[in-house]
């Protein structure tokens, strides 16, 4: 009688370890498959078409939110932030962050500049995003240090008041910010370096900075904690090259200072929307 109830009482104790580990494990998964969201600009042209099927459609692919590039007048696609914000968590994703900016204003300028950022940035915090990127610098930024330094400030009077709306403000990278130096050094080492980091973050678009002649592992450990944003890209789909190690990468995520992965396609081997599912599916099979 004491074997059997010892029997189980063992099984039951491996039954509801199992449960446990099966539960840690979900909540891993979904923890972990949260951070990876869509660049819309990959869908730029469905999007004009027709924003309310194609966003429907990135959610039913599986991609757990959206990084806006439609902002204009008050507005996201057309769509009040009340109304855009509705159609992505109906589809099932969250709108977190979007893309947008002004160039660098003139002195005579400068009071109508910070009135549209006043404008866009209340939209945004209308919608409940948590990040506006600017992703462009005009000419002025990268001809002199001095004009690099302009726009440092600018960026960081707008990234003060984004803060001020519990948004933060950051910067995009091409390829051009590494193969353009000042000093003996490259102009993005210069951009991280003079801005405030309360006021200012970094997405890092993983390919541009590849196709700069940089490692971004370079950048994480020269300056940990400066790259809330990554976005993941290739050439084409992610993967097509064979040149990008999204797996070496990625393992590095924690002194990067990632919070959000925004997976991005430009270029494309199928429609804009296969193209953008085949790279979401070859994210996952990798160990990122």
């Amino acid at each position: 009688m004491g074997i059997k109830k010892l029997a189980w009482k063992g099984l039951l104790l491996l039954g509801v370890l199992a449960l446990f580990i099966q539960g840690f494990t979900k909540i891993d998964l979904t923890a972990k498959d949260d951070f990876i969201g869509l660049q819309l600009w990959s869908v730029k042209d469905d999007m004009k078409k027709d924003p309310k099927a194609t966003v429907a459609k990135v959610g039913e692919m599986g991609y757990k939110f959206v990084e806006a590039a439609g902002y204009s007048d008050g507005k996201f696609y057309g769509m009040s932030p009340a109304e855009f914000k509705k159609l992505c968590e109906d589809s099932g994703l969250q709108f977190l962050g979007s893309h947008t900016g002004q160039n660098l204003p003139s002195k005579e300028n400068w009071d109508k500049t910070m009135a549209w950022w006043d404008v866009a940035i209340d939209a945004h915090a209308e919608a409940g995003v948590k990040w506006i990127v600017q992703p462009w610098m005009s000419e002025e930024g990268y001809k002199s240090l001095d004009g690099l330094k302009k726009y440092v400030e600018y960026f960081n009077a707008v990234g003060e008041k984004c803060k001020a709306k519990g948004i933060v403000f950051g910067y995009h990278n091409h390829d051009k910010e590494f193969t353009t130096e000042f000093e003996g050094k490259p102009l993005y080492d210069h951009m991280v370096e003079l801005s405030d980091p309360d006021k200012m973050m970094f997405q890092l678009d993983l390919y541009w900075i590849d196709k700069g002649g940089k490692d971004a592992l370079n950048y994480f450990d020269k300056y940990p904690g400066r790259f809330m944003l990554w976005h993941i890209k290739d050439k084409m789909e992610l993967g097509e090259s064979g040149t990008m190690n999204f797996t070496e990468i990625f393992k590095h995520k924690k002194e990067s200072g990632l919070k959000y992965g925004i997976i991005e396609v430009e270029e494309y081997n199928f429609t804009p929307l296969e193209s953008v599912q085949k790279s979401l599916e070859y994210l996952k099979s990798t160990n990122y």
